[in-house]
């Protein structure tokens, strides 16, 4: 079940195995944390308990699926709802999600317009709307032979041995429906996909998350999830974008594993949600493996950005470079990294380094920075740095000196903060769309301070 992806790992197990069985549908599948009955001893959480029957009860029956999903609720059920008391979200505040009334999607929506894609690119796209594949609007016709994207309980990206797929495929996430301010009401969508390249295949994969148009202050949930195994020698080239609603919440896992030789590379921009979080959890199971994380975070608005990554090294010759950087320039914005790099004991002649960045734009902000470089292995090349700071001085007078007024000087170093990882993403037109949203943020920070 998906919507454990925001709950912790399970650290003690309870007495009682429960087991939810598939009830009668509802009209209304809906609920809030009011209307939770706390009789329930057996269970650890009163709401995880009431939040898994209804993702129950929104599902299709499948007898292939039945045992798979009675697992998932075992582990859901003896986890408790994550809060501030719990290590990995000190710093994260999750009730904005636990005081909604939470109702799972459980019919692909009618659109009554096409999602915007760059038909000059001509990359193979999936339209991915609250969560259902939408056929209609995709486009998968210049896949090479034996490329294979598909879905039905989740969508599958397959590139088979020596493959290299040379267009990115786009996958395209649209949040639909969405709650009206003050009706608490908070639609869920869960999609998952599942990427596997086989040995020497190479694919680059963007994923794209946004809300339907007009729908920019719409409180809604997704919840996706995405793993990806890549074979020996083979290489991914992972695009992240997210610009949804700054009402939503967006709870995103992505979970690696890399075979010898393998190269996976990821560059991400988040600049939607109330609450955004990713969690990145990144395995190299052989020698030789590489791995490039670059992320830039940027909070706006009364909003929570989020980065929670692990990489873990277990054989000899692996390299990792992580870049994190966030920009938070409003008074209730918030910035959050925990980044945990761990160099076990066989990863000899390794070579790690993880950097981060925060600028702050307003003394009010907050950020909470921790970053985590375990080194258990003795010959290793590791670094880590981080820097929090608002702009300096020297730089706002290089510009002055030279007839720039001070708002556009602003503009021009707060801006070039986060190009450097903008810049990274792969695709000249995804760069170009990520760079004027980005501006155009940017640009509406600065004239509100203004005024």
């Amino acid at each position: 079940m998906s919507a454990s992806a925001i709950t912790p790992q399970i650290r003690t197990p309870i007495t009682v195995k429960a087991k939810i069985k598939h009830k009668q549908k509802q009209k209304s599948m809906s609920f809030s944390l009011s209307t939770t009955p706390i009789t329930q001893a057996s269970f650890s959480d009163p709401f995880v308990l009431q939040l898994a029957e209804t993702l129950e009860d929104s599902l299709s029956p499948s007898v292939s699926l039945q045992k798979l999903r009675d697992s998932s609720s075992e582990s859901l059920l003896s986890t408790s709802w994550p809060s501030r008391k719990d290590e990995p979200f000190r710093f994260t505040d999750t009730s904005f999600i636990r005081h909604s009334q939470i109702i799972p999607i459980i019919k692909p929506p009618q659109l009554d317009y096409s999602p915007s894609i760059n038909e000059d690119t001509l990359l193979p796209n999936l339209v991915i709307a609250d969560g259902f594949v939408l056929n209609s609007m995709s486009n998968l016709s210049n896949l090479p032979d034996g490329v294979y994207v598909g879905a039905h309980d989740m969508t599958v990206v397959y590139v088979p041995a020596g493959v290299k797929v040379e267009n990115p495929i786009h996958l395209k996430y649209v949040s639909v429906e969405g709650g009206e301010e003050g009706s608490k009401k908070l639609p869920v969508s869960n999609p998952r996909v599942f990427v596997v390249v086989e040995e020497g295949g190479e694919v680059g994969i963007i994923e794209e998350f946004v809300s339907k148009e007009g729908n920019d202050d719409k409180y809604y949930w997704a919840n996706p999830v995405l793993e990806v195994v890549i074979g020996k020698g083979a290489k991914v080239r992972h695009s992240y974008v997210q610009s949804q609603s700054l009402n939503s919440a967006h709870i995103k896992w992505t979970a690696v594993r890399q075979e010898a030789a393998s190269t996976y590379e990821l560059v991400e921009v988040s600049t939607g949600g109330k609450l955004s979080r990713h969690n990145l959890h990144v395995q190299q199971l052989g020698p030789d493996t590489a791995t490039e994380l670059s992320t830039f975070h940027l909070s706006v608005g009364d909003q929570t950005q989020d980065l929670h990554s692990r990489l873990i090294l277990d054989h000899p010759r692996g390299h990792s470079q992580q870049l994190h950087k966030c920009i938070v320039a409003h008074s209730q914005g918030q910035a959050v990294f925990d980044g945990n790099v761990k160099v076990n004991r066989y990863a000899q002649q390794t070579d790690a380094g993880q950097l981060t960045r925060s600028l702050l734009l307003e003394p009010r902000a907050t950020v909470n920075v921790k970053p985590n470089l375990q080194i258990i292995a003795d010959d290793v090349k590791c670094s880590h740095g981080a820097a929090i700071s608002d702009l300096e001085e020297t730089q706002l007078f290089y510009f002055l000196a030279r007839g720039i007024d001070l708002e556009t000087a602003r503009k021009a170093l707060v801006f070039s903060f986060g190009a450097e990882v903008i810049e990274r993403l792969p695709n000249s037109f995804m760069q170009k769309q990520v760079e004027s949203h980005v501006k155009g943020l940017l640009s509406s920070t600065f004239k509100g301070s203004s005024n």
